[in-house]
């Protein structure tokens, strides 16, 4: 099934989590933890490229790539199911402090 929402990509988690009874390893220690390598999996693809190597990847390495996304997105998603953050309002919010923080510039009229 293709989640088109993270709600819905968050309920298939679950479900994937339940039928393989993975749910006792599934703490937000544990979650974290396999986040922070997942990161790390991602960075190591870009390791030692140019910036303009960074952007024009080869298809290998962009499939690579894509790979370390959806591993860190299917964590984070887990990881925020199991605190019960809603990851969108989270990143709402997150948005509107960081436009307090960090003003756009201003243009003239």
């Amino acid at each position: 099934m293709r989640s088109n929402s993270l709600n819905s990509l968050r309920d298939e988690l679950r479900g994937f989590a339940a039928a393989r009874n993975w749910e006792p390893f599934h703490t937000p220690k544990n979650l974290a933890m396999a986040l922070i390598v997942e990161a790390a999996e991602l960075v190591e693809q870009f390791q030692w490229l140019t910036p303009e190597e960074s952007v024009k990847l080869s298809p290998e390495k962009h499939e690579a790539v894509r790979q370390e996304c959806a591993d860190i997105l299917i964590y984070l998603t887990r990881f925020a199911d199991m605190l019960g953050i809603d990851l969108l309002d989270a990143a709402a919010d997150k948005l509107v402090i960081n436009a307090r923080k960090y003003p756009a510039p201003e243009t003239p009229a």
